[in-house]
């Protein structure tokens, strides 16, 4: 039995997690963290509330500290871990989830699609640009009818007797759509003798017949830009298909990278949230003492560090699997499930304490709150995740309704 005495609480690291990170880890979340305080956090309150951001720029910088594709090899990628990456997620999200998902879609959609199946023209092409942040990318997967039954999508893309590529269809809520230079799209084909297939296409947007529109009137992740896609006879060539893979395995390996993200990433929003929280009770006076000596307000801030905490461990937990023997989409839906509610919750409760000031944008909370929203439904439903789970646990799917 040891006689050691253990180092005093850290309120900001309770659990002392800091202790299971590598050197490089936390010298990543340290450069990660410095950047945002100077690039993002001054102005990310403004920026939600005008619903615009300089995004182009913040890509240009982000590239600059090896942000974008990360945890890639090579064509100008970090190739740090994957843990690495969640940790720089996290830190990312902890600003707005807004930029978590510019940086999330550039890396672990976009530039991961071309990564994983494209060909080597195509990597050559795009990645070192987009690794650099010269080059902003987007994913074209969900559609007006068609989220959380990605495979039930309309867009086509069929081959004319030249060889060519015709696309057709539009592409809804994407995130850097409007100001992309390359969309990776996912459509339905029809291919002399491989039958009917999902196939990924890389899409450059100045190809006539592509447009990206802005949407607004936004109440949430007003710190980004999502975007409508229409294709209308986007003529592409035969090598602009991504070639290494067919069917629906191409787009949900992508949102499980992701996803993953994710993970990491809520913790940061809740994290920012249960601080601002913690400190606000410990300044903020009734009765003639701070609320932070309340009991009820106590038991609101130890029930959020233990979510916070857990999640944190749960996305480390995760991160180390996936750096050695690798993670099944549903342990990656176990990761978004937990952590994205829990985080929810955190900001809500947080909010609580805040009083009205928790909605004034002079605080991070209420903008937290409102982004998770999104979050929670985005990349896979909290009830699509809830199903996936329940899948692997029984061995039954129950993704459609039981037919009478």
């Amino acid at each position: 039995m040891s006689n050691r005495r253990p180092p005093t609480l850290d309120p900001y690291d309770p659990l002392g997690i800091d202790d299971l990170l590598q050197p490089e880890e936390i010298a990543i979340r340290d450069t990660v963290r410095s950047m945002l305080a100077s690039e993002v956090d001054p102005y990310v309150a403004e920026w939600f509330e005008t619903g615009d951001l300089p995004a182009r720029d913040l890509m240009r910088a982000f590239g600059k500290v090896g942000l974008l594709g990360m945890h890639l090899d090579g064509y100008g990628c970090a190739g740090t871990s994957a843990t690495a990456y969640g940790i720089a997620c996290l830190e990312l999200e902890a600003a707005d989830s807004g930029i978590r998902s510019m940086v999330s879609v550039q890396g672990s959609l976009a530039m991961y699609a071309i990564w994983a199946f494209g060909s080597e023209d195509q990597k050559q092409t795009w990645l070192p640009r987009m690794a650099s942040g010269e080059a902003v990318g987007c994913f074209g997967l969900t559609e007006p009818d068609a989220g959380s039954d990605p495979a039930s999508m309309r867009t086509v893309a069929r081959q004319d007797a030249g060889g060519d590529w015709i696309l057709n269809g539009t592409k809804m809520w994407i995130t850097n759509g409007s100001i992309a230079d390359v969309a990776v799209v996912w459509a339905q084909t029809e291919e002399a003798g491989s039958g009917r297939g999902v196939r990924g296409f890389v899409v450059p947007t100045e190809t006539p017949g592509f447009t990206g529109t802005t949407i607004k009137h936004k109440m949430s992740l007003r710190a980004s830009v999502t975007a409508e896609l229409v294709l209308d006879d986007v003529r592409l060539p035969a090598d602009a298909v991504l070639p290494e893979v067919t069917g629906m395995r191409g787009p949900l390996s992508c949102l499980s990278e992701a996803r993953y993200g994710i993970v990491w990433g809520a913790m940061g929003a809740a994290r920012s949230s249960y601080e601002a929280a913690r400190s606000y009770a410990g300044t903020r006076t009734q009765f003639g003492a701070p609320i932070a000596g309340f009991q009820l307000t106590q038991a609101k801030l130890a029930d959020m560090s233990l979510e916070l905490n857990k999640g944190i461990l749960l996305a480390l937990h995760l991160g180390r699997r996936k750096d050695t023997v690798g993670l099944r989409p549903e342990q990656v839906s176990y990761g978004k499930l937990n952590n994205v509610r829990e985080a929810l919750e955190i900001c809500r409760t947080s909010r609580t304490i805040l009083g009205a000031n928790g909605i004034s944008l002079e605080y991070p909370v209420i903008r937290h709150m409102n982004n998770l929203e999104s979050v929670l439904t985005y990349e896979g439903t909290s009830e699509m995740h809830t199903l996936i789970v329940g899948q692997a646990l029984t061995g039954q799917a129950a993704f459609r309704p039981s037919q009478s």
